[in-house]
């Protein structure tokens, strides 16, 4: 079952022994502020390097690197969008989740957390945005169904907490 491979935690993402957290990042890639700064700061030099190396990234895309001094093997790092109520906006949202699914299968990741993308200082509605990242991930879920993965959405606060818990039971319900 679907529901089974998804799980709501709050915790501090860079503590997860998973193969893959996703890092809500810049356009640069070369680190930040909020879960960016703190990925960057967890993994060390060497992730900056790395970086360094990758030429940015676009909204709604996404790359991977090594986890150098995480628990995670890997950091996948993906582009939000800024919020402004485009039409846009959503569609590139669910590429970030979608994106990184992609790149977690390409490389057999068995598990993957993700930040809270674009809901920090891009300022995407928490509840809409909690929306497309469940029904991203469930659809993708459905659509390879075949691959065994575990997905953790880590919240750093209450409110995105419930509103991840409330679209995960209401996807469930739907399961």
């Amino acid at each position: 079952m679907i529901f089974d491979k998804i799980k709501v935690i709050k915790a501090d993402i860079t503590t997860l022994s998973v193969d893959a957290i996703v890092n809500a990042a810049n356009k640069t890639l070369l680190g930040g502020g909020g879960v960016d700064g703190a990925i960057h700061r967890a993994a060390g030099p060497e992730l900056l390097a790395e970086c360094r190396t990758l030429g940015g990234c676009e909204t709604g895309e996404a790359k991977i690197t090594r986890g150098y001094r995480l628990p995670a093997k890997y950091v996948i790092h993906t582009v939000g969008p800024v919020y402004h109520d485009r039409p846009s906006d959503p569609v590139k949202l669910s590429g970030c989740y979608r994106n990184s699914m992609d790149i977690a299968r390409e490389h057999n990741l068995k598990s993957i957390a993700f930040s809270a993308i674009s809901c920090g200082v891009y300022g995407y509605p928490i509840d809409r945005a909690s929306r497309i990242a469940v029904e991203t991930v469930f659809d993708w879920l459905s659509e390879n169904s075949d691959y065994e993965i575990e997905v953790y959405f880590v919240c750093f606060n209450d409110d995105v907490y419930d509103a991840l818990t409330r679209n995960v039971a209401v996807f469930c319900e739907k399961a």
